[in-house]
């Protein structure tokens, strides 16, 4: 696993054994860097990286610009390895360890031009509908922001109000929501 963009462009990441993430492939990675580009991709964004596991999203984002990046995982390895890469590389994000869906109950302390989501694949579609509807009725998304959410193929989103276009990358897909 190694950051394909930005500063630390090559940079391999070295998560602790037993860590339970499954990362983003470099193609899907690349695919959401190259969609967001052109109109998300300022180096003044806040990013909201859900699920954060190795921090591969969140390290990318920050080794690619963007002003400030809060990276939320459960897990305390994922945490102290995000944390530490980040300090190394002396990268902007704030690591927060909760779990995610208690963590977007709560009303927004600020709101992020794009949120990452990257929930594991053994949550129920269900799940993944309730995850969309927080971050969208407690406002932890911009008014102009987008709501990327990685997930199964088996899985479809687009009669959910806020749906705007999936891509497929293998057995990965990602959703935009906005």
């Amino acid at each position: 696993m190694r950051i394909i963009g930005g500063k630390h462009k090559g940079r391999k990441l070295h998560p602790p054994r037993g860590l339970k993430a499954r990362p983003t492939m470099d193609i899907t990675k690349e695919s959401l860097f190259n969609a967001l580009k052109s109109r998300y991709f300022r180096n003044e964004i806040d990013v909201l990286d859900l699920f954060a596991g190795t921090g591969n999203i969140a390290l990318e984002f920050a080794s690619r610009g963007a002003a400030h990046i809060t990276a939320v995982d459960s897990q305390a390895a994922a945490v102290r390895f995000i944390r530490k890469t980040a300090e190394d590389w002396n990268l902007p994000v704030e690591v927060i360890q909760a779990d995610v869906f208690d963590f977007l109950r709560q009303p927004a302390y600020r709101s992020f031009d794009v949120i990452y989501a990257d929930p594991p694949y053994g949550l129920e579609q269900a799940e993944f509908e309730r995850l969309i509807d927080l971050v969208f009725q407690n406002q932890w998304l911009a008014p102009d922001g987008l709501l990327v959410v990685e997930h199964h193929r088996t899985m479809r989103f687009d009669r959910h109000p806020r749906y705007v276009r999936s891509r497929r990358y293998g057995q990965s897909v990602l959703s935009f929501f906005a």
